[in-house]
């Protein structure tokens, strides 16, 4: 306990936020925590731990007797908690028989400490140097809650649950599933309006905590599967712009994540282009095999926000931009770039090598392949657009095979133009390994030319596909 005290007093002696957050973290050897749990006993730990703050401050500044309860109601849960860990390792005993804890419990008292520190805020106005306490405790409660609800699930499935069942039970069994996780989305929502909220001059505002809670939101929000609430949150950052620091301005990591989820809210709701604009692309621009994509001005920031060696965080980004780059521009991944993703290699060359070649049949086998993967990641249906394109470069491989027109009177070749349906439905039919007539062939090319994949018209009465003379198939140079 002397060395977090010796911690406390260099924290505050130097108005270090991060390094008075370490002294809240639960993230210590077995021996750390039994340090301070054994350090003194449940009658008299208030007392000691108010002896030992204000000690750790006398020699540079008194520190406020408001402020040291605060402090001592922190570390005093924070105290319970290391007990309780100690307890759920097997490391601790009390009144010489065995004690046996939960995860549910820690996470009650660690949401005690969170409130006790919040109160810091609101009641006694800790200075906002001090925000990464609020970083530190509400990601550990984010981590037990979930901890918490893991367990309950493993109890019940056991038959040794020790909770009373509600009515409501009966109606929805997996209502209870992430009940603890729900309660910690809740509080650390308090935490972020407490950020928001706060009226005091920038340079001493509690405003530069809004991102970092923003995204630890975001991660409850996307294991809730509610992925949709998180426009509440950025709408409520949109509306208090006006007074509050530029997303520029905040730490690296924290754009990152930021302009991460918000892509992939984007990439959900089918809003492809706006998720190509959003500045969570934060690593790499595509090569493909033909062209090399320019990314727009604002993308180009981003571009190097990703720390090199953030190789998951890269992989994640590259989930989502990838599928949506072939939707939105119809360029395919390279070797060059999956190269250090094994994961994404296994994952998209299948589907990218069917897609080029324009083989139906074995783009819907690799699809099928790698389906549970796909919806895992939320991917599968934008993959499954994927198609369009494969079909595209098929039709593309019956126009280049038809060759020329003859020429005449010396004019520069011509590729022959008017196709006859019949040949689609010859390529289709290969393609698909599917024997298909010309009327679904019609509706199929009629999709593509909607879809300006395709230029040209149809004439049904002469059986004939009229293309383009130039760019018949736009974006591959035919």
């Amino acid at each position: 306990m002397e060395s977090l005290f010796s911690e406390f007093g260099a924290a505050y002696k130097e108005r270090d936020g991060y390094k008075l957050s370490k002294t809240l973290s639960p993230d210590i050897s077995n021996d750390q925590l039994k340090a301070i749990f054994k350090s003194c006993n449940a009658n008299d730990v208030r007392r000691f731990l108010k002896t030992g703050l204000e000690r750790s401050c006398n020699d540079w500044e008194r520190l406020e007797a408001e402020e040291v309860k605060t402090w001592v109601e922190i570390y005093f849960n924070y105290w319970r908690v290391a007990g309780e860990l100690l307890a759920i390792q097997g490391s601790s005993a009390a009144n010489g028989k065995a004690y046996q804890s939960s995860w549910g419990k820690i996470y009650d008292m660690w949401a005690e400490l969170l409130q006790a520190l919040t109160r810091g805020y609101n009641e006694y106005g800790l200075e906002a140097w001090t925000i990464p306490c609020l970083y530190v405790v509400s990601n550990h409660l984010r981590i037990f809650a979930i901890k918490a609800d893991e367990e309950r699930s493993q109890n019940a499935a056991l038959g040794n649950s020790t909770e009373l069942e509600s009515f409501d039970d009966f109606d929805d069994p997996e209502s209870q599933e992430h009940q603890t996780l729900r309660d910690c989305c809740h509080r650390v929502n308090r935490v972020f309006n407490i950020c928001l909220a706060d009226r005091a001059p920038l340079e001493e505002s509690r405003k530069w905590g809004i991102y970092y809670i923003a995204n630890l939101i975001f991660k409850i929000y996307f294991k809730l599967d509610s992925a949709s609430l998180i426009k509440n949150i950025i709408k409520a950052i949109s509306a208090g712009r006006g007074d509050m620091p530029e997303l520029s301005r905040f730490p690296k990591s924290q754009q990152v994540t930021f302009n991460y989820f918000q892509g992939v809210l984007y990439f959900l709701e089918e809003d492809y282009v706006a998720v190509c604009r959003s500045t969570f692309l934060a690593h790499v621009q595509l090569l493909a095999d033909e062209e090399t994509i320019q990314a727009e001005t604002h993308l180009t920031e981003a571009l190097n926000l990703c720390h090199k060696d953030a190789m998951r965080n890269k992989e994640l980004i590259l989930t989502y931009l990838i599928p949506c780059h072939l939707l939105t521009t119809h360029t395919l991944p390279s070797q060059k770039l999956l190269e250090p993703y094994p994961k994404l290699q296994k994952i998209f060359t299948p589907l990218s090598q069917c897609i080029k070649r324009g083989e139906l049949h074995a783009f819907d086998l690799a699809l099928q392949d790698g389906e549970e993967e796909f919806v895992k990641r939320r991917i599968y249906l934008t993959l499954e657009r994927g198609r369009d394109i494969a079909l595209r470069n098929l039709c593309r491989k019956v126009f280049l095979a038809g060759g020329f027109e003859e020429p005449k009177d010396g004019a520069p070749l011509v590729r022959r133009s008017r196709i006859p349906v019949a040949e689609f439905a010859a390529a289709i039919s290969l393609g698909s390994q599917e024997k298909i007539d010309n009327d679904e062939v019609e509706c199929l090319l009629a999709n593509m030319i909607y879809k300006n994949l395709m230029k040209g018209y149809i004439s049904r009465a002469a059986g004939i596909v009229v293309l383009s003379k130039t760019g018949a198939f736009p974006g591959t140079g035919v």
